[in-house]
């Protein structure tokens, strides 16, 4: 729901859906069962909370949740060793293209164990429980101290470089390594970040073009639970017949638990680039509960952006354009009580 949630909050703002299904989740699953039976899903649980409060401040629904965070949050601090090394047991999963990768599923893991402490410190410090902002912020801390090795996959690169257990400029090289091969629509949101973080806005917008633009070549109108860019090679588009001299990119393809026809065409974790391009393009920085935005742009190789952004007090548009000398100039149009900072 990562991914998904972050462009429900761009495009249409704090919908009663993705409470709902929060709420679903953790009450099918109650602990110490792991979400689904995945300890990651239960860590991108926590996460998004952490993003609905930053985008959106709403206290009662984060006060809601606080016992479970609490609990959620003791459970996983029981699978740390000696070494300062997750050791979480269930389904060990990032995504399926590093399924078989145990060296990468241990390095997103701690990574991702990393930013769900440091999450959980910072929503126990607005709930006014500094205890436990002091007791997380401290399991960060000594998680932060064993950095993996031996990565050389994507996804837990991404990760390790949001987490701040590998420089974002060194990730990067194993981000832009072949294109966009071995990448998958899930953490391809977490690749874009990633990249951003190590100011390679035009990498970035490369990947976008050649991945996500690589399934609007074949004729996608949605995104797709998952896409080989190698596929590409000899296949027909989607919303044409398909020529007996051509391979159907849906049925003829699709790993793991999506072969064939299972493979989903229309899929939300791979809905990434609208918050990438909102957060990072349009340079929409949300702040303070929803009610400050920063706006810093990186335009990258184009010459111009616009778009708009809803907010707790109406819709932000936002446009810019590169001008002569390379300077960007920027003309915002602001609902009434939103705080505008550029």
């Amino acid at each position: 729901m990562h991914p998904e949630v972050m462009t429900v909050n761009t495009v249409f703002g704090n919908h009663e859906i993705v409470g709902k299904s929060l709420d679903l989740a953790r009450d099918q699953h109650p602990l110490p069962q792991w979400l689904n039976g995945i300890s990651s899903y239960s860590m991108w649980w926590l996460l998004i909370h952490k993003n609905m409060y930053d985008y959106h401040g709403n206290l009662a629904y984060l006060k809601e949740q606080e016992s479970y965070m609490i609990g959620l949050l003791d459970q996983l601090s029981t699978f740390i060793d000696k070494d300062n090394k997750e050791v979480l047991n269930g389904n060990r999963f990032l995504d399926w293209p590093t399924s078989e990768k145990p060296k990468a599923i241990h390095a997103g893991l701690q990574a991702m164990m990393v930013m769900t402490f440091e999450a959980g410190a910072e929503m126990m410090e607005v709930l006014g429980n500094g205890a436990f902002q002091k007791k997380y912020q401290k399991v960060a801390d000594k998680l932060k101290k064993h950095k993996p090795k031996d990565n050389t996959t994507k996804q837990a690169a991404a990760l390790m470089a949001l987490a701040d257990l590998q420089d974002a400029e060194k990730a990067n090289e194993v981000l832009t390594k072949d294109g966009v091969q071995r990448m998958s629509t899930f953490y391809g949101y977490y690749i874009l970040e990633a990249m951003a973080k190590a100011n390679d806005y035009e990498g970035a917008l490369r990947v976008i073009r050649d991945y996500w633009g690589g399934m609007l070549d074949l004729g996608a109108t949605t995104f797709w639970e998952d896409f080989d860019v190698l596929d590409i090679t000899n296949s027909g588009r989607i919303d044409e017949l398909v020529a007996p001299t051509n391979y159907d990119i849906h049925g003829d393809f699709g790993e793991y638990c999506y072969v064939g026809y299972r493979h989903s065409l229309c899929h939300g974790w791979a809905s990434g680039p609208t918050s990438w391009l909102s957060q990072h393009v349009l340079g929409i920085n949300v702040m303070n509960g929803g009610n400050k935005v920063k706006i810093v742009p990186n335009l990258g190789d184009l010459k111009w952006a616009k778009g708009s952004f809803p907010t707790k007090y109406g819709i932000l548009k936002v446009s810019h354009n590169k001008v002569a000398n390379g300077d960007v100039e920027t003309v915002i149009d602001a609902p009434v009580g939103l705080n505008v900072i550029q």
